[in-house]
């Protein structure tokens, strides 16, 4: 074990599902896809959608109140705020995080900032928070990701319209946390980066699916052997690898490259999609991680790029 810093960690995770989504299965026929596809490859029977006029600040607050009604922190108490997205609100000025801090009300001392990366967010963004709080001395930060695709999803593109969900999530990082943090592996390719992009002509979203497949099949295993190894865990140690949902198809062929069972890289996004940087927080606040002991996380996408880390449980 070699935690990044002996006093910092996660202290608690929440996340926000907007209730509003469209159910798949009534979609697959107009969008030529089949039952199987969706089960089976894609996973996903439902995307969560935000309502017409609420924002992705909107999403952000709904997430990091959670964690105020679960009594985890007090807005006079963060420090700083982090905020992980690629869609930010209106045309991109103010950052989001500038917004997301005057709903809450926090602190004209607290730090905020945004970061824009995607499905590798979550990770770097644990990795950049942790690292100046540490340089800064502080106590207390919000790590919040909030990325409605929504907003750049073109509703007849079956590779997208039938994956993507909106979500956010809130990470409370403290001195006094429940997960200690590891070494961080990451990475980038930007000669792949058109791969998963938005086209300078298209105002939609594009993704290459073989391509990112391939990429996530040969990369990422590697990425989550290096991380062990650089924090001293073997694969046998590990209760859960908390990965990326990027499909269920993608999941499970990451699980078989690296050997491992199914149910040790559970895909739950059945009901909401792929959330993008929120997708690993959500598995990290839910029941089934509850009990274990040491987890890894592995975000992996828009860049393209990969980040993976270790967490141990206090």
């Amino acid at each position: 074990m070699n935690p990044i810093a002996p006093s910092l960690g996660i202290a608690a995770v929440a996340g926000y599902i907007p209730t509003r989504h469209l159910d798949n299965l009534e979609r697959a026929a107009a969008l030529d896809a089949t039952e199987e596809l969706l089960r089976d490859k894609i996973g996903v029977l439902k995307v969560s959608r935000k309502q017409p006029d609420e924002e992705t600040s909107d999403l952000a607050v709904q997430a990091v109140r959670r964690l105020f009604e679960q009594g985890a922190v007090r807005a006079e108490q963060v420090d700083c705020l982090v905020v992980v997205t690629q869609n930010p609100d209106g045309y991109g000025l103010p950052h989001t995080s500038a917004r997301v801090h005057g709903k809450l009300g926090l602190s004209t001392r607290c730090a905020v900032f945004d970061i824009s990366l995607g499905c590798s967010g979550y990770v770097y963004g644990l990795s950049v928070i942790t690292a100046l709080m540490q340089a800064q001395g502080l106590r207390c930060g919000l790590l919040v990701t909030a990325d409605p695709y929504s907003k750049i999803i073109n509703p007849h593109d079956r590779n997208t319209s039938l994956l993507f969900g909106d979500a956010a999530a809130a990470t409370l990082i403290t001195d006094r946390p429940v997960w200690r943090i590891g070494r961080f592996d990451l990475g980038s390719d930007g000669s792949f980066a058109d791969d998963l992009a938005v086209p300078a002509h298209s105002h939609y979203f594009h993704m290459n699916g073989r391509a990112v497949l391939n990429f996530s099949a040969r990369k990422v295993p590697e990425s989550i052997l290096h991380a062990l190894e650089i924090n001293g865990v073997a694969l046998g140690e590990v209760d859960r690898f908390l990965l990326h949902q990027g499909s269920r198809h993608v999941v499970h062929q990451i699980a078989r490259r690296l050997g491992v069972p199914d149910e040790k890289a559970p895909f739950l996004a059945t009901d909401y999609g792929n959330t993008v940087s929120s997708s690993i927080p959500l598995l990290l606040a839910h029941d089934l991680v509850r009990q274990d002991r040491c987890v890894v996380l592995s975000g992996f996408g828009v860049g393209i790029s990969w980040g993976s880390t270790v967490l141990w449980r206090v």
